[in-house]
């Protein structure tokens, strides 16, 4: 049986970089009052139509829907914002505080060509703040952004940073845009002509450079935007600089989900090669209740963990789960006796490897030495008859035979010594 394309196994020796992550994650968040939720990965399909929007790539080629056995049009979720929104109107969490701040981490699903960095199955770690109009929130979030970042060691990143005002300027704009590519549609790329018809503001983040030397001369959407929409960009600017965030208006940022407005960001790497973003968000505030709810400001980001990770196992050491205690028992007796042994080294957080081989001693003492254990425990016939545990220092071969009605003590006295 083979791998599904697009989807990768997360084998034990990477598990300890996604755990560090999650931890990560989770002490820097809580200190800002952010809390952790989890949606399912299964939704309707109809969400991510309202929220993301038709006109989108995510909808138009990459979302893998079915129907399940009710005959009900199920998606697995290609994002993690339109669930937070969801969740929030479903469980009526705008009843019970004015102001959500939300984390999560998990699984996303889009149907794409498979690159580094870039899987049909790929993981996002996201922030939602839910409730705020203030220019404030949206500095927050990027700057929580930048601290995981600089938390995993990331230095070598630019902030790109837009407004992209309301859909109502945007709207206007949309047509003097058209208006002036429609001049040039036979030099535009394929993707490009075909989003003049459906989603022109999209061309503007085209890595087409023929398309792009069209664009240098285009209107730019800053023209179009109000007062009300640059005021609270400005100041967004403003606190950044305080905080000695560098940026870079980008004025083609637009981010591909129609749910956006007002502000729009990206955080890139030049690690990273062609896949340089590592994050993206923005605001949205007419997404909680164009889904229903009640009129609801919301502003995040999401992460991809897999390009996150690609930077933090090169640059973060962590000591992989490396068992102190290695445990030999022979006989029938020591086989129910061992259990007792565990117990003690459960109390102290000890981590041990029990020998499950049933091989002769020589074997097992064999096994002990190439493992990075700190002690070997042997439990024998000898030690049964004689109320003894013999402990084996590995690096310096030094044994010593302790009462087991003394080793919990003894391993007590010795915990910081094989733990370290």
């Amino acid at each position: 049986m083979q791998l599904l394309r697009g989807t990768k196994d997360i084998l034990p020796d990477e598990i300890q970089f996604w755990q560090h992550i999650y931890d990560l994650a989770n002490d820097t968040f809580l200190l800002s009052n952010y809390n952790e939720i989890r949606t399912p990965i299964l939704e309707q399909t109809n969400l991510f139509k309202r929220s993301i929007g038709n006109d989108t790539d995510i909808v138009n080629k990459e979302m893998y829907n079915f129907l399940d056995q009710s005959n009900r049009c199920i998606t697995l979720r290609p994002e993690g914002t339109a669930s937070i929104a969801r969740a929030f109107i479903s469980n009526k969490l705008y009843t019970t505080n004015n102001i959500h701040r939300l984390w999560y981490m998990g699984p996303m699903f889009r149907y794409e060509r498979p690159q580094k960095g870039r899987q049909r199955q790929f993981h996002q770690l996201g922030i939602e703040c839910i409730g705020s109009l203030s220019y404030i929130a949206d500095v927050e979030v990027i700057r929580l952004a930048i601290k995981i970042l600089e938390t995993c060691q990331l230095s070598r990143y630019k902030l790109e940073i837009n407004s992209i005002g309301s859909s109502e300027e945007r709207q206007i704009y949309k047509y003097e845009l058209i208006d002036y590519l429609i001049k040039y549609k036979k030099d535009l790329d394929e993707d490009s002509k075909k989003r003049l018809e459906i989603n022109p503001l999209r061309i503007l983040d085209s890595k087409n450079i023929k398309t792009q030397e069209i664009l240098d001369e285009a209107p730019k959407l800053i023209s179009y935007i109000q007062s009300e929409s640059l005021n609270h960009f400005n100041k967004i600017c403003e606190h950044l600089t305080y905080l000695s965030i560098p940026y870079k208006i980008n004025e083609k940022l637009v981010r591909g989900l129609d749910y956006y407005n007002y502000t729009a960001f990206e955080i890139k790497t030049d690690i990273l090669g062609n896949q340089d973003t590592i994050c993206g968000g923005g605001r949205y505030d007419t997404l909680i209740e164009y889904l229903g709810g009640p009129k609801t400001p919301a502003v995040g980001w999401a992460i991809g963990i897999e390009r996150l990770l690609m930077i933090t196992t090169k640059i973060i050491n962590i000591n992989k789960n490396i068992s102190k205690v290695y445990i030999i028992i022979q006989g029938l007796k020591a086989e129910q006796k061992v259990w007792d042994i565990i117990k003690i080294l459960e109390e102290y957080k000890i981590s041990f490897n029990l020998d499950l081989n049933q091989s002769n001693l020589k074997k097992q003492m064999r096994k002990a030495s190439q493992s990075s254990a700190k002690i070997c425990c042997i439990l024998g016939e000898n030690e049964i008859n004689y109320n003894y545990i013999t402990i084996k220092w590995l690096k310096t071969s030094k044994q010593q035979k302790i009462s087991l009605d003394t080793l919990k003590q003894y391993l007590y006295d010795i915990k910081n010594l094989i733990i370290t």
